[in-house]
């Protein structure tokens, strides 16, 4: 996958004010401000540069008031989300990130439903969603 990169100038230009905070300054929106997407079937794509990163099939409500998924579009081994250590807000946890744009998305932790165990708890805002074709 091709590493997508602009200035800051470019992502200010191209995202709107919240998005830009969470997606390239690690911002994350108040809680209840997305939970309005579709149920239909489709995917979950980056704002930033249009990559795939969540299928709906994987979407749960887990109470919080962020999107969250069990795994990313291509499964917890894949390519399409990264992963870094965030230090912030005295606490540690597992940023994750658009591997292609490197744009924020939010964190992943380990009390999620099966079948992964996992949690990855999405800003909305980060994120645009596709209908599935048909």
């Amino acid at each position: 996958m091709e590493k997508i990169v602009k200035s800051d100038d470019e992502w200010k230009a191209q995202l709107g004010p919240e998005a830009y905070k969470v997606l390239r300054k690690h911002g994350t929106e108040r809680a209840g401000t997305h939970e309005d997407f579709p149920k239909a079937p489709g995917t979950y794509m980056c704002k930033g540069c249009g990559a795939p990163l969540f299928d709906q099939g994987a979407k749960f409500d887990s109470g919080t008031g962020w999107p969250s998924f069990y795994q990313p579009v291509d499964g917890v081994d894949g390519t399409r989300v990264d992963e870094s250590v965030d230090n912030s807000w005295f606490m540690k946890r597992t940023e994750v990130h658009c591997a292609r744009c490197d744009g924020h998305l939010g964190h992943v932790f380990p009390d999620g439903p099966q079948p992964t165990g996992l949690r990855y708890c999405i800003n909305g805002v980060a994120l645009e969603f596709e209908p599935e074709a048909g």
